[in-house]
């Protein structure tokens, strides 16, 4: 194969981190990932919605902390020796959020070729489907492409932004959340 050729082909693949929640198996994009952390204690934020697990210290930042479980409504699970937490980077609109996602644990980065990523379905699935960018195939099983922007509404950002910029400044030192 040619280089050109070579280039053309690698052009279709992206490459994802895959996490799972529950028994199934979502992805993110790998450059939206600044880092994959073992659970840890969080500050907990007075007020904050439910998902929002709490802050944690990310190289001196503040970082706030969603639990993914709570955001796709399912119900809360004790966090394990698996469960970790993506630290994640992505514009919203105009602004750049960094967060992390609590997920029951990550599994693997992946390959999908785009024209193989299928749109989210209208039915069949519990979660709504604007949240989802696309869904893909792996050793026959689905996984479904998180549309990162989409998963978080202008109220979700404007709370997270919120919370980054105090750096936990109003937050008093909670219980692991997840």
């Amino acid at each position: 194969m040619s280089d050109a050729t070579t280039k053309a082909a690698q052009s279709h693949d992206a490459q994802f981190v895959t996490l799972g929640i529950d028994r199934e198996v979502f992805a993110v994009p790998v450059d939206a990932v600044l880092e994959i952390l073992e659970m840890r204690p969080m500050f907990r934020v007075p007020e904050a919605p439910g998902y929002l697990a709490g802050l944690i210290d990310v190289r001196g930042r503040g970082v706030p902390v969603v639990d993914l479980r709570l955001k796709l409504g399912l119900p809360a699970q004790a966090a394990n020796e698996m469960t970790r937490i993506l630290v994640l980077e992505f514009t919203v609109g105009e602004q750049q959020l960094v967060l992390g996602l609590i997920a029951d644990r990550v599994i693997e980065v992946i390959t999908l070729d785009k024209r193989e990523i299928q749109p989210a379905p209208a039915i069949g699935l519990q979660w709504r489907s604007d949240y989802i960018r696309g869904v893909g195939r792996r050793n026959d099983n689905f996984v479904i492409i998180f549309a990162l922007a989409r998963l978080f509404s202008s109220n979700d950002v404007a709370l997270i932004s919120a919370t980054s910029k105090t750096g936990g400044e109003t937050s008093k030192p909670g219980r692991n959340a997840a």
